[in-house]
């Protein structure tokens, strides 16, 4: 019997990942304080399902080991403090927290008596000091050697803890995959992405009033968070993933942020003109992943279109989150 312990579990690829377990036949243990976990009828329809179990806890404090026990197969850490707000503002908790975070998350794998995998989710930041210093390749493959953007720059804080954190994986003795998401969107994955924003903000649109793009001639690829659990269950059951870091993600298309907002707008049923506006801070002009590792290792490639991708967020999110 495969028995997953998922940090973080009630946030969006958490429970998405929960789902996608429990139809495997997989016992599930969901772990997260709701510092950001939603507890809704998504997690509820989980929780009650049999082979199930929440634990409402912290990772970081001791009980939270003795409540974990010693059964699960399989771990994966997705808990991290993160989100722009927190590393504007409180850079020193994002570096200190996800250090701890995840320094607890390997003490609990180290207690299991049969672990096949330790999955650490780390991020698609890791390439910014890269990116910035060097010519970074894209679509840029895991082999891209990696820099460091400045120390005291606050925005630094999450892509260090979590490069530092797969240092620590990979020096942790055990059965280990790393991945680093790329741009993975849908349904239950919060407000603080682009996406989503875009989403609300054309379904507020008054009739006649232009629609502003910012960043507008930068470039994504996009993953639907379906895809995307496909390939992290793939990673965390597949040997050869082991020791690896692997993106997550789609090579392509990758599209302009203006391009982005027509798909948009159809899928909330708006017309606008699209006015480019000043680039965000920090944005990389591109970023797309090199997903031939993740290929060679799964065999898996993304299937859902970025127009279906956003037709279904958009569907969700007007159910539970716009409210009309």
């Amino acid at each position: 019997m495969s028995r997953a312990l998922i940090t973080g579990g009630a946030g969006g690829i958490g429970l998405h990942l929960a789902q996608r377990l429990l139809r495997e036949g997989w016992e599930v243990t969901l772990l997260d304080n709701f510092q950001r976990g939603r507890r809704d009828a998504d997690l509820a329809a989980v929780t009650t399902a049999p082979g199930v179990t929440l634990l409402d806890l912290d990772l970081g404090r001791p009980e939270a080991l003795a409540a974990i026990g010693t059964r699960h197969t399989h771990v994966y850490h997705l808990a991290a403090r993160l989100g722009v707000q927190n590393v504007l503002e409180r850079p020193r908790a994002v570096l200190e927290d996800n250090v701890a975070l995840t320094l607890a998350a390997l003490a609990a794998a180290r207690r299991q008596d049969a672990l096949e995998c330790f999955l650490f989710a780390s991020t698609s930041e890791v390439y910014a000091g890269t990116l910035e210093h060097f010519s970074l390749p894209i679509p840029t493959p895991e082999t891209t050697p990696l820099a460091l953007p400045p120390l005291a720059r606050a925005r630094t804080s999450y892509m260090l803890s979590k490069l530092y954190g797969e240092a620590l994986c990979l020096h942790a003795g055990l059965p280990v995959t790393i991945i680093r998401p790329h741009n993975v969107y849908g349904p239950r994955m919060g407000s603080a992405h682009v996406i989503p924003q875009m989403l609300e903000r054309a379904h507020r649109l008054a009739p006649g009033t232009a629609f502003d793009v910012y960043s507008a001639e930068h470039t994504r690829t996009f993953c639907y968070v379906d895809d995307a659990v496909e390939m992290i269950l793939a990673l965390s059951t597949t040997a050869a993933a082991r020791g690896e870091a692997v993106n997550v993600g789609t090579q392509a298309p990758e599209i302009r942020m203006d391009s982005l907002a027509r798909i948009v707008l159809a899928a909330v049923g708006r017309s606008a003109t699209i006015v480019p506006a000043p680039a965000t801070e920090g944005s990389p002009p591109r970023r797309a992943p090199d997903m031939s590792r993740c290929r060679a290792l799964t065999g898996y490639t993304s299937r859902v279109t970025l127009e279906e991708g956003v037709a279904r967020t958009w569907a969700w999110y007007r159910e539970h989150v716009s409210g009309d």
